[in-house]
């Protein structure tokens, strides 16, 4: 039976010309994009198209907008085998943690892909992203469950965990790395799966899609010489909900008195507070030196070895699920879809 894949278009260098007036990338049509990779023809795989327009230019990238995204893929949801998701590089990891969390349950893959070079320049890095991308997506095992029923990134021969991928590099083909986890598949002259990494559902139940986030969260990094007013200042924002701090190493951070003070003081006031490493690679361990162990003791929470934009996006997930930080904190603390190791 032929797989059938949906392949949504948001935006991104991908679908990009070069304006030969200004010579700044700008979006065009997208069934000129197609008409670019004639090797879609050769597939067995049935291949649909959605289209946002106009394109998102992935800086722009909101949680309206992955809600607007989720709602694309859950009404099609039985319709197809697997989604690709064409998208801009500088947002892609936190789309993919978004979504990652956003589809409970998921049992088919939803892979965002894109490129560094548009895919009507000789050098493109997006015919081979993509091509691979839809394959993936549309590959099934023996006993006709998907092959990777989860949410990927795909780039430059990686198929990577979502909720667990960094832009690494602006310049490079390899664009993203998994730093925490092992890639899901690589893609070489065989594509080379590797189950014993890959998430699947727990149960059999549907995919029971989650649309309500919000984003009353921020990110802000340690660094020596950070002022006390200004981080009171955050702390102390009314309609706050979370902060994601950024600390230094193992998950340390200035034995400042006001600092532990002022995260004690949010944490009293009901927000969490989730600590994760600046380090690419690495997990937060707080109990292992005392500066960490202070954090401990004023309420922060590990991150353990998650990305911050899993941190942040899975913090929206909860606080739109929960009212209570208590709940919040709970959830924050367990592995969900497989972005942290616990």
């Amino acid at each position: 039976m032929t797989s059938k894949v949906l392949l949504v278009y948001t935006g991104g260098t991908i679908g990009m010309n070069r304006n030969p007036q200004t010579g700044a990338l700008e979006p065009f049509d997208f069934e000129h994009l197609l008409s670019r990779v004639p090797e879609l023809a050769q597939f067995q795989t049935e291949i649909a198209t959605y289209q946002f327009n106009p394109p998102i230019d992935s800086s722009d990238m909101s949680p309206r907008l992955w809600t607007e995204l989720a709602h694309v893929i859950a009404d099609r949801y039985d319709d197809y085998d697997g989604f690709v998701v064409l998208h801009g590089t500088d947002t892609m990891a936190y789309t993919a943690s978004a979504l990652s969390f956003m589809f409970e349950n998921l049992s088919k893959p939803v892979i965002l892909t894109g490129s560094q070079l548009p895919i009507g320049q000789l050098r493109t890095d997006g015919k081979e992203n993509l091509i691979t991308s839809i394959e993936m997506a549309a590959a099934k095992r023996q006993d006709g469950t998907a092959m990777v029923p989860e949410v990927g990134i795909y780039f430059n021969g990686h198929l990577m965990r979502g909720n667990r991928t960094t832009k690494q590099s602006a310049d490079e083909f390899n664009a993203f790395e998994s730093f925490n986890y092992p890639h899901l598949a690589d893609a070489g002259v065989q594509i080379t799966y590797h189950d014993e990494f890959i998430h699947r559902p727990v149960t059999t139940a549907s995919m029971h899609p989650q649309f309500k986030l919000d984003n009353n969260v921020i990110i802000f990094s340690l660094f020596p010489g950070i002022r006390e007013d200004l981080i009171r200042h955050i702390i102390a924002t009314p309609n706050l909900r979370a902060i994601v701090m950024r600390t230094f190493g193992s998950g340390n951070a200035p034995q400042s008195p006001w600092l532990l003070s002022a995260l004690r003081e949010g944490t009293h006031r009901g927000k969490v507070i989730i600590n994760i490493s600046q380090c690419l690679q690495g997990c937060v361990e707080m109990g292992r030196y005392d500066t960490g162990y202070q954090l401990q003791e004023a309420g922060v929470i590990s991150g353990y070895d998650g990305t911050v934009e899993a941190a942040v996006t899975k913090l929206m997930y909860l606080q739109g699920k929960y009212d209570d930080p208590e709940q919040v904190r709970k959830f924050m603390k367990q592995s969900i879809c497989g972005e942290i190791t616990i």
